[in-house]
């Protein structure tokens, strides 16, 4: 298995929403509601990823294998919230079932540091729904617990986590993988 990051591509569309839309179904499952799991679109899906690298007001950057396509996808930009002291935010970041626990996701979030430290921004943070188990592997590539806040959305009320990474160029490694000590505001 050769895992490339890269810049998406609208060619490569069909294949992220389908990652998106299985990595959905598989992490919140019991969380959100049924209805809205059950009603995602690969095709609706497509149309909005397509629409996104197009406006090209956000970085997705694509985790593909040399055999299966693409595994992974993750987005991110500036920072949402005017409230938080970091430049950058990552928005999405998912990787297939299939290719979970193989370090494919923290080699997107590596690529996806380097895109925002290329777009003027030396600080990152991510939030990330507290009941989800993924939610660990922010801590063990460096992340440090930033923040928390109740988001209401398809009339659930969800508890979610924020961790940030105060400095982008120490949180990142020579060989693309990501520094597990660059806490915020720590030490080496």
């Amino acid at each position: 298995m050769t895992i490339v990051y890269r810049p998406a591509r609208e060619a490569d569309v069909n294949e992220i929403a389908s990652v998106y839309v299985e990595t959905w179904r598989n992490t919140y499952a019991g969380s959100l509601p049924d209805k809205v799991l059950l009603t995602m679109s690969i095709g609706r899906q497509a149309a909005s990823w397509a629409k996104s690298i197009r406006r090209g007001d956000e970085i997705i950057q694509v985790a593909e294998d040399s055999e299966a396509g693409i595994v992974g996808v993750g987005s991110c930009g500036v920072n949402r919230s005017r409230r938080a002291n970091f430049k950058g935010e990552i928005y999405t970041l998912y990787v297939a079932s299939d290719y979970q626990n193989q370090g494919i996701g923290e080699g997107l979030l590596a690529s996806m540091f380097e895109a925002l430290q290329a777009a003027g921004h030396d600080s990152a943070m991510v939030w990330v729904l507290s009941d989800n188990p993924a939610r660990f592997f922010y801590e063990t590539v460096g992340g440090r617990r930033a923040g928390d806040r109740d988001e209401k959305i398809w009339g659930v009320t969800l508890q979610e986590i924020a961790y940030g990474w105060d400095d982008l160029k120490r949180a990142r490694i020579a060989d693309g993988r990501l520094n597990r000590h660059a806490w915020v505001g720590g030490d080496d």
